[in-house]
C-alpha cells in the first residue's frame, strides 16, 4: 500500500511553508512523498493508495473519484501521533465543519480531539458536524456575489464565540467576511497566526483556478 501527502491547492496558495512543516513532521514518522497534482487532475493515482490530506475538498474527491484510493485527513493522523501540541490554556473557540466532510464523523472527531490536545475548549454552534451550515463559499458562482456574502454573514452569526476554528482555507475568507475571527487548524497546530489576506471571493477563486490549471 502506498501513502501520499496532498497539501491541497488552497494551503499551497495560503502558506506553502506551512505545508512543508506538515510534510516534515510526517516524514519524521515515516517517509511520505508529497502529491503536488491537484485532486481534480491526479489521474495517475495507483490502486491501494492512501492519500493524507489537509483539504476537505481533496478528502471527498480522492474518496469519490479515484477507484482504489482511500483517504485519511491530517487531523486523524496527528490525533494519534507524538506531535508537539501547543497549549492554548483553555481558551474557548467555536468550530466550523467544512461541507465536504459533512458525512465524515471520523474527521469531526479527530478535529475535536486535536483541540482537546491543544487545551482549546470548543463551543459548538447550533448547526454542527453532519448538520453544519455551509460557510457560504460553495454558493460562489451560483448566487450573485452580494447574496454569497450574505450567506457568509448568516453562517458567522451562528457561532457563539468570536474565534472560530476552521480546517478549510476558503472558510478562512468566508468567516472573515462574516465578521468572525477565523483560526485555521494548521496555524493553531504550529502556533502561527491565521492570515486572512485579501478576502474578495472573485479574486480568491480566480487564484485557485489558476493554481488548479497549473497543477
Amino acid at each position: 500500500m502506498k501513502t501520499l501527502y496532498a497539501p491541497g491547492c488552497a494551503l499551497m496558495l495560503y502558506k506553502p511553508e506551512l505545508a512543508q512543516k506538515v510534510l516534515d513532521f510526517l516524514n519524521s514518522q515515516s517517509p511520505i512523498p508529497r502529491l503536488s497534482t491537484c485532486c481534480r487532475n491526479a489521474s495517475n493515482i495507483e490502486a491501494d493508495t492512501v492519500v493524507i490530506n489537509t483539504c476537505a475538498g481533496c478528502d471527498r474527491r480522492y474518496r469519490e473519484n479515484y477507484a482504489g484510493a482511500s483517504t485519511r485527513s491530517l487531523w486523524e493522523i496527528l490525533a494519534d501521533s507524538s506531535f508537539p501540541f501547543p497549549d492554548y490554556q483553555g481558551v474557548e473557540m467555536s468550530i466550523h465543519d467544512a461541507c465536504p466532510t459533512r458525512s465524515e464523523a471520523r474527521v469531526h472527531d479527530a478535529v475535536r480531539k486535536l483541540l482537546a490536545k491543544m487545551n482549546i475548549k470548543h463551543v459548538e454552534p447550533s448547526h454542527t458536524r453532519e448538520n453544519a451550515t455551509c460557510c457560504g463559499d460553495r454558493f460562489y458562482g451560483i448566487l450573485p456575489l452580494e447574496q454569497v456574502k450574505q450567506q457568509m454573514k448568516n453562517r458567522a452569526a451562528e457561532f457563539p464565540r468570536q474565534d472560530v476554528v476552521v480546517y478549510c482555507v476558503s472558510c478562512i475568507k468566508a468567516l472573515h467576511i462574516g465578521g468572525k475571527n477565523p483560526r485555521y487548524l494548521v496555524d493553531l497546530l504550529f502556533k502561527e497566526s491565521t492570515v486572512t489576506g485579501h478576502t474578495d471571493p472573485v479574486r480568491w477563486h480566480a487564484e485557485l483556478q489558476r493554481y488548479i490549471d497549473q497543477h
